[in-house]
């Protein structure tokens, strides 16, 4: 393992991981809480998170359909604790991960995180262990809109929001109660067993089972790089552990592999030459 704290993560260590990235067959990403509060959306557990001024229960299945109006009414004070009036916008971190895949050095892109940032900068193979905040669903059709319309149709005193069909919205997340999506964390054990890098970022890597991930890619042979600004309790079987700010150690990786790859076109080209 080479622990390292933000003074030490240094162009060299940055380079030799892009290289590993650039050599890798397959560079999985799995992100987490400290990703979204980059860009000013408070976390849920901890000081100063979002389940001091809300209770969590309320959030629960059990209580959604038991109770469908008050959790609506619930929600919508939630959504205003964690977004407010603000414009939330995709950080440096989620457009240095965008920018990865788009160039071919990402294959997929696992996260805990609901806010859909990710898209919003880019990424397109984007495996949502939790759901999608931005959406809601018909519990009894399936049909799928934009959260901001049922949420509008809350503040107009239609609580619960209902589809077309009769059936109640909920959230297009994962409320406590419910399990994962089989498919999503199935696809996200086969990525992290097949990686040959596994890049985790901003992720405490205590809530399972999405914990369980780095360890499946550690124990396959990939080589693990953590950037979180605490210790994880993965971090003993990390090759790499930053303790560091992930929207400057992420894009200093993506320009890192930017110039590996125009290194090696360039080396391809005079080989041509000659």
């Amino acid at each position: 393992m080479d622990a390292t704290d933000a003074e030490s993560v240094n162009e060299e260590t940055i380079r030799t991981v892009a290289r590993e990235i650039g050599a890798a067959d397959s560079t999985v990403a799995l992100t987490g809480a400290g990703v979204s509060t980059a860009s000013g959306i408070p976390p849920f557990r901890g000081s100063g998170g979002v389940w001091e001024e809300h209770d969590p229960r309320d959030f629960h299945i059990t209580r959604f359909e038991r109770d469908p109006a008050g959790f609506w009414i619930d929600r919508l004070a939630l959504h205003g604790t964690m977004y407010g009036d603000r414009e939330i916008e995709p950080n440096a971190a989620h457009e240095a991960l965008a920018i990865l895949e788009s160039i071919g050095e990402l294959d997929a892109l696992v996260t805990q995180n609901t806010d859909g940032l990710h898209e919003d900068a880019g990424s397109w193979d984007v495996i949502e262990l939790h759901g999608n905040g931005g959406r809601v669903i018909c519990r009894a059709c399936g049909e799928r809109i934009d959260a901001t319309t049922a949420r509008e149709r809350v503040r107009e005193g239609e609580t619960p929001p209902r589809c077309g069909c009769g059936g109640v919205y909920k959230p297009d997340v994962v409320l406590f109660g419910e399990d994962l999506p089989e498919n999503a964390l199935a696809r996200s054990r086969i990525l992290a067993e097949r990686a040959d890098v596994l890049l985790t970022a901003g992720s405490s890597l205590t809530v399972e089972p999405a914990a369980s991930l780095p360890r499946r890619a550690a124990d396959s042979g990939a080589t693990l790089a953590i950037v979180n600004l605490d210790p994880t309790p993965v971090s003993d079987r990390a090759t790499y552990d930053w303790r560091a700010d992930l929207t400057d150690v992420l894009p200093r990786v993506a320009d890192a592999v930017l110039n590996e790859n125009r290194f090696r076109d360039e080396r391809a080209d005079d080989r041509s030459r000659r």
